[in-house]
């Protein structure tokens, strides 16, 4: 039996609920992806059938490094690694040169060398220290058929320090691993923050002159072997 309330409690209650129905959420319309990347279209798939759906011929499987001024294959060139978690980069480290202080945010990477000879550092996380309590840096010299590691996050560098290139091969667990450049985005601070951090060490008048010495390109020439080779700084 239901309870005795007057007729027009029960329409007010009604009327009540009413705004809420006309705001309650409605159901997504399924929207076209045609406008969409390969790329944003493969991340949005329901399965990796679908995706394979995707990516209907032969050659969207295959990566032609020859065929490209840049030497790395991610999701963002070769759709076909979307949901597969890795990456991949075949290269050359020139005579006498040193690459940047980088880091991959989101990647670990698994660096070998086919030719050549490389010097690698590597500096781990805060709070791994060496035997004298100091920060760990891990060095490592590299010949062909030989791999390091760079976990994700770790600051690392590579140098070239003979007179031939050396030829490398990279595989990183992301499909898009990034690259932060330390010194470049050190210097992009303000100039408190970057005085602070070097202990007052730089003078304010000096940080912009650091800035503008920061190289624009990826491979930093080592003096010492251009000397030793004969080149010119300048070399390609």
């Amino acid at each position: 039996m239901l309870p005795d309330f007057p007729l027009h409690s029960v329409v007010a209650v009604m009327l009540a609920f009413v705004p809420l129905a006309r705001t309650a959420p409605q159901p997504i319309t399924k929207r076209s992806t045609s406008e969409l990347s390969l790329t944003a279209q493969l991340r949005l798939a329901d399965t990796a059938i679908e995706r394979y759906k995707l990516l209907p011929k032969d050659e969207d499987f295959v990566f032609n490094f020859a065929g490209t001024s840049l030497p790395i294959a991610t999701s963002q060139n070769f759709p076909a690694l979307v949901g597969t978690g890795i990456s991949f980069s075949i290269s050359q480290l020139p005579a006498c040169s040193m690459s940047f202080v980088h880091l991959h945010p989101r990647a670990t990477e698994l660096f070998a060398i086919t030719s050549g000879r490389v010097l690698s550092e590597m500096v781990p996380e805060t709070g791994v220290l060496d035997s004298e309590g100091h920060q760990r840096v891990i060095r490592a010299e590299l010949g062909p058929g030989m791999v390091t590691i760079f976990p994700a996050g770790s600051f690392h560098t590579q140098v070239n320090p003979d007179c031939e290139p050396a030829n490398f091969t990279a595989a990183f667990t992301s499909d898009e691993f990034a690259v932060g450049l330390v010194a470049a985005q050190t210097f992009s601070l303000s100039d408190d923050v970057i005085a602070a951090t070097f202990g007052e060490t730089i003078a304010g008048e000096d940080i912009e002159k650091v800035r503008h010495a920061i190289p624009a390109t990826m491979a930093i020439k080592v003096e010492e072997c251009l000397t030793k080779c004969g080149k010119q700084k300048r070399q390609a």
